[in-house]
């Protein structure tokens, strides 16, 4: 990731989602606009609304774990800490630096327009960019050349509380990793009720029920 490529709108990178964003039809009300199904509240859109040029499964270094209490969905939210141990499945998607920069904002409940200086990340390994939820970027290596970034708090586990994510949270989460992975509903009940948060007030039975049309609650 160079400066002149990479510090500017246009360069390209992959954005690493972890949680709702997994799901394109959520990730897309953050570049197009829009309220996502299950959520409370509309998103602008980035300045660039031009679609993802490319997407791919991939897996991020660390753990997520849910934590705090989501605006959009009720319950905890979905948090990465790049210091746990093992794998944590994500969806990435190629987009450019502004968009990158406008999307982060979206997840602070700011309004997009600020771009965000990219060029060390390879360098520094993260920046904390503010004392936010989603205002540390995360640097986790090279994707087809492309850099691949990720968001998340300048915290981790060991530091906060857990607390249950809701269900129409898990419910996106889950849909978008099962498409992304390739995965069974059992699979990715499993994966996500096992997850710091959800662990003990979900089971993997009652989250697969919630991607086939099951339960609606913890």
């Amino acid at each position: 990731m160079t400066a002149p490529a990479h510090g500017t709108r246009t360069g390209l990178l992959w954005y690493a989602s972890y949680g709702a964003n997994t799901d394109p039809t959520r990730f897309a009300c953050y570049v197009a606009g829009g309220v996502p199904p299950g959520g409370a509240r509309a998103n602008p859109g980035c300045r660039d609304r031009t679609p993802p040029r490319d997407r791919r499964a991939l897996w991020l270094p660390g753990g997520v774990y849910f934590a705090l209490a989501s605006r959009m969905w009720g319950g905890g939210l979905a948090l990465y800490d790049p210091d746990l141990p093992g794998a944590a499945p994500a969806r990435a998607y190629l987009v450019t630096a502004g968009q990158f920069a406008d999307i982060a904002a979206q997840e602070m409940y700011r309004d997009p327009g600020a771009d965000l200086d990219l060029a060390a990340l390879p360098r520094e390994g993260r920046r904390v960019l503010g004392p936010g939820r989603y205002e540390t970027v995360v640097y986790r290596g090279d994707l087809d050349g492309h850099p691949i970034l990720t968001f998340t708090a300048h915290w981790g586990l060991a530091d906060t509380r857990p607390e249950p994510p809701s269900a129409g949270y898990l419910r996106t989460i889950g849909g978008g990793l099962a498409a992304a992975h390739q995965w069974s509903a059992a699979r990715t009940g499993a994966y996500l009720a096992g997850r710091p948060g959800a662990r003990g007030a979900w089971s993997a039975d009652r989250v697969a029920e919630l991607l086939t049309g099951g339960a609606t609650g913890g």
